[in-house]
This record gives C-alpha cells, sequence and structure tokens, in this order.
C-alpha cells in the first residue's frame, strides 16, 4: 500500500502542467484540500491529493488500486468525482451518502470558496461561483458534524466560520 508522501507524488505528477481557474498548479488545490483533512487520518489525506484525480487526468479506479492506492481511498475519490450527465445537485446529494467523501468535498468546497481566490475571477463567474459552492455548503454541511466541519474550515477557509455559526446559529 502506498503512504501518504506516495500519494502526494502520485498526485503531483498526475496533476503535472495542470492549473486551477485562477492560473495556480493545480496540485496545490489538492494539497490544501489534504491538509483540512489531516485531522481526519491519513485515508482521507491521501483521498483529499486524489478527488480530483479521476475527473481531470487519466487515472481510472482501477490503476489507483492496481498502484496501491488503498481501496477506502479510491471508493471515496469515485464519490466525489463528477459523473457525464449527472448535475451537480445530485452528485451532492450522492456525496452526503458517504459520510468520509462530505468530509472531502466540504474541504474542496472550503478551498475553492476562498476569498483570496475568488477575487482573481472575473466578477460574473465569481458571483456564479459563490452561489453554486453556498449552494453545496447548505447540503453538505448538515450531513457532518460541526466540529468536524469547524477543523476543515479553520484550515482550509477560515473566511467560512462566520457563515458555520449563523449555520449552526
Amino acid at each position: 500500500m502506498l503512504s501518504v508522501p506516495d500519494i502526494d507524488l502520485l498526485a503531483e505528477q498526475a496533476h503535472a502542467g495542470q492549473t486551477d481557474k485562477i492560473g495556480v498548479p493545480y496540485i496545490a488545490h489538492v494539497r490544501a484540500v489534504a491538509a483540512g483533512l489531516a485531522p481526519f487520518g491519513d485515508d482521507l489525506v491521501m483521498a483529499g491529493l486524489l478527488h480530483d484525480v479521476l475527473e481531470d487526468t487519466h487515472w481510472t479506479a482501477g490503476a489507483l488500486i492496481a498502484a496501491g492506492v488503498p481501496a477506502r481511498v479510491v471508493a471515496i475519490v469515485q464519490t466525489v468525482t463528477n459523473q457525464p450527465g449527472t448535475p451537480y445537485r445530485d452528485k451532492i446529494r450522492r456525496i452526503t451518502a458517504d459520510p468520509l467523501a462530505t468530509l472531502v468535498k466540504i474541504a474542496d468546497n472550503a478551498h475553492n470558496s476562498r476569498p483570496d481566490r475568488a477575487a482573481q475571477l472575473p466578477a460574473e463567474k465569481r458571483e456564479h461561483l459563490a452561489v453554486k459552492y453556498r449552494q453545496a455548503r447548505a447540503a453538505l454541511w448538515p450531513s457532518a458534524a460541526r466540529a468536524d466541519i469547524n477543523s476543515i474550515v479553520r484550515i482550509v477557509n477560515p473566511a467560512l466560520l462566520t457563515e458555520l455559526g449563523e449555520h449552526f446559529g
């Protein structure tokens, strides 16, 4: 079985040359998501590192398992991966059925919602994504423990702490 450093290297190689919406090397995003999941153990850190690998690279679930990625990690990654023809709202519903996948998606959402990142997007795209991510949080957060969400948000996007307090008010 691969270790977290092995998975980090796999993710770095898989996302080599890719950039995110603001032009930053994509590996920075998956590492930020993984950092938010550190309090929950290695399996979730690995899932955070790999959360976009099935949808954005040549890797398949079978290839990940063959490479030594733990099957539970691959299952989480599959759960958070976009499926062609599946609306985003349905994807979020599928994710909330798996508590571990929910935590990965909360970390992903938190990083994608960072104000410093959003500020670099054109206004129209920034507003569209803000609504999308807020709606996703409205579905994701009730499916996780407040303490778990708090742990992730404190690491990944402290700006969401106010919203978290209002949500659980």
